[in-house]
């Protein structure tokens, strides 16, 4: 069962998750990349991560009218990664993430469904300020942040005692 549209795009269709999705967490959440840049998110079975669209995505689409997004190609279904808005209680504030299967950079996609979910969030929920994280050694995330607009704020912490990362406004 395919979750509710967010947004499309010329090439991408931006959707809520859903259970569904578990298979393809699991592995976007183990990627090499993503354990190097985001972090390990303990999601070692199908169960793990069918638990965490229940438990987090699912639950901030129902309390703040958003959350972690599935990114899919328009032309084929293919999920190739997730874009979405999601609030950080810890730094007040709301933030971009995404992350999408190496197979899928250099191609404009992550751009692409940032600026459409950047639109959605302050054309339809009303947002004057979204913020981004990141790994200072992500050099390709922070080149997309600036690509759309964001610039260094500072360092930050997503939970006390944590590493040191960038915040981005």
């Amino acid at each position: 069962m395919a979750g509710a549209i967010v947004v499309e795009t010329p090439r991408l269709v931006v959707r809520q998750l859903t259970p569904d999705d578990a298979t393809f967490l699991l592995g976007l959440f183990n990627e090499p990349s993503f354990l190097a840049n985001i972090g390990d998110r303990g999601i070692r079975s199908v169960e793990d991560a069918h638990r965490f669209i229940v438990e987090v995505p699912m639950v901030s689409y129902a309390k703040n009218g958003h959350g972690h997004y599935r990114v899919e190609l328009r032309d084929t279904g293919t999920v190739i990664g997730t874009c979405g808005l999601i609030r950080r209680d810890y730094i007040g504030e709301t933030d971009i993430g995404f992350a999408y299967l190496p197979a899928y950079w250099g191609q404009g996609y992550a751009y692409e469904a940032a600026v459409a979910v950047l639109e959605f969030g302050r054309t339809q929920l009303g947002m004057t300020r979204i913020v981004a994280v990141v790994s200072p050694h992500n050099a390709p995330s922070i080149r997309l942040l600036e690509k759309l607009g964001l610039r260094y704020s500072g360092p930050t912490q997503l939970a006390p005692g944590a590493q040191t990362i960038h915040l981005y406004a």
